[in-house]
């Protein structure tokens, strides 16, 4: 599992110019699935994005995570993020898990940050073609990967 954290203070998702999703104050994950993802994957994953420390506290240090902020979270998927490509210029995409398995993985994602963030996830809809508009604050933005925890 590979999702990109985007520090932001505001985000919205819109199909055919219809507003699906908005937060304000938190983050934005674009998240992507693999075949080899298990529970210990979203578990691990939902636990760091929810605890990582990447807001301000009064001395202007990074020290706050999203639930001490009572933040809000928008969570998008993005199967390209597991594009490959090494060779071509084309991506390859054998590595992203198919709509069958990642939908679920998906589901269970959101369903799991919002269990820790304590209140609910705010999400794109899988598979559409998102227009994701972001002001990303700092900026910040940080990858993790379930499989490559050293990233």
């Amino acid at each position: 599992m590979r999702v990109v954290i985007q520090r932001v203070s505001e985000a919205s998702v819109s199909i055919n110019e219809v507003l699906i999703s908005s937060i304000q104050q938190g983050l934005l994950l674009l998240a992507s699935f693999e075949i080899a993802d298990t529970n210990e994957d979203l578990d691990w994953t939902c636990k760091k994005i929810t605890h990582l420390r990447v807001f301000d506290d009064l001395q202007g240090v990074m020290n706050l995570s999203v639930k001490d902020i009572e933040g809000d979270i928008l969570a998008v998927s993005q199967f390209t993020l597991h594009a490959k490509t090494k060779k071509g210029n084309r991506p390859s995409y054998i590595n992203a898990a198919a709509p069958e398995i990642s939908i679920p993985l998906y589901n269970q994602f959101v369903e799991t940050l919002s269990q820790n963030l304590g209140t609910k996830v705010k999400t794109g809809v899988f598979g559409a073609h998102m227009i994701v508009r972001l002001i990303n604050d700092g900026p910040v933005t940080i990858i993790i990967d379930s499989k490559n925890k050293d990233f």
